[in-house]
C-alpha cells in the first residue's frame, strides 16, 4: 500500500498531459476533472467519485484516496465550501467577543477536518493524498502528491494553531464586498486562511504553497508548456485521426 505514486507512474501522467497541453483546443486551463481522469487511467484500479466527498479518486483494493486540485498559481485555492452548522449564530457571537472569533474558527477548521474523516470511514481507506497540478506564470506545470491524512491521524489541520478576524469591508467595482473571516497561523503570523461565509462561504487556502516541493522531491514532476510552433495545428490534430 502506497499513497504515492510510482516514478512509472509519475511519468505516465507527464506524458499524457504534455500531449494534452499540444492539442490545439487546449486553452490555456488544465481542469482538475482531467487530472482526476488521468490519475485513476495510469493508477491500477482507480475511481473517479465524481461527488462532492473529500477525496476525488480512490482505489479500493489499497484503501488509498486522494483530493485532487489544479490551478493555476496566482489563483486562491478552495478547498472547499464550508457551509457551517449554525453559522448565523457563529458569526454573530464572532463580532462581540475573542472566544466568540476563536469558536467559528474551530468550527471551520473541524468542519475541514470531518469532511476528511467521513471519506475515511465511508470508502473504508487507510490513507488520503493530495494530487495538485499548479500551471505557473513563466509556462512551466508542476505536479505532486503529498499525504493528508491517515486512519491513524485523521485530522489534516490542528485549530489551535489559529487565531481569527473579520477584514474590513472593501469596494469592488461599485460594489462593497462583505468581509471574510481570516485564519492567521499563530506560530508565524501568516494569513492562512479567508472563508467568506457571508457569501458562497468558499474556504480560501490562503498558504497552500508552503505544501509547494522542491525540485529534488520524488513525488513531482514538472514540463514547460509547449511554443506555439509545438502545438498542433486543427490539421495536424485531424491527421492524427483514423479515417
Amino acid at each position: 500500500m502506497s499513497i504515492f505514486s510510482t516514478p512509472d507512474e509519475l511519468e505516465k501522467m507527464r506524458k499524457i498531459l504534455v500531449s494534452y497541453v499540444r492539442m490545439p483546443f487546449y486553452q490555456s486551463n488544465i481542469p482538475g476533472s482531467l487530472i482526476e481522469s488521468i490519475f485513476s487511467y495510469v493508477h491500477e484500479g482507480g475511481v473517479v467519485l465524481n461527488t462532492y466527498d473529500f477525496v476525488d479518486v480512490i482505489i479500493p483494493e489499497i484503501k488509498c484516496g486522494w483530493q485532487i486540485k489544479s490551478t493555476k498559481s496566482k489563483t486562491a485555492v478552495t478547498w472547499k465550501r464550508a457551509k457551517i452548522p449554525n453559522a448565523t449564530e457563529l458569526i454573530e457571537e464572532s463580532k462581540l467577543t475573542e472566544q466568540g472569533l476563536q469558536s467559528l474558527g474551530n468550527a471551520i477548521i473541524e468542519f475541514c477536518n470531518q469532511h476528511a474523516r467521513e471519506s475515511l470511514e465511508k470508502y473504508n481507506l487507510d490513507e488520503i493524498g493530495y494530487s495538485r497540478l499548479i500551471s505557473h506564470e513563466d509556462g512551466r506545470v508542476t505536479y505532486f502528491e503529498r499525504l493528508l491524512c491517515s486512519r491513524n491521524h485523521p485530522d489534516i489541520f490542528n485549530p489551535l494553531d489559529f487565531k481569527w478576524s473579520w477584514s474590513r469591508p472593501k469596494r469592488v467595482q461599485r460594489k462593497e464586498q462583505l468581509p471574510a473571516l481570516h485564519g492567521m497561523h499563530r506560530t508565524t503570523g501568516e494569513k492562512w486562511w479567508a472563508w467568506h461565509g457571508r457569501g458562497e462561504n468558499q474556504l480560501h487556502f490562503i498558504r497552500e504553497q508552503l505544501w509547494w516541493p522542491d525540485e529534488d522531491d520524488p513525488y513531482m514532476f514538472s514540463f514547460q508548456m509547449p511554443s506555439d510552433a509545438e502545438r498542433l495545428s486543427y490539421r495536424e490534430f485531424a491527421d492524427l485521426m483514423p479515417n
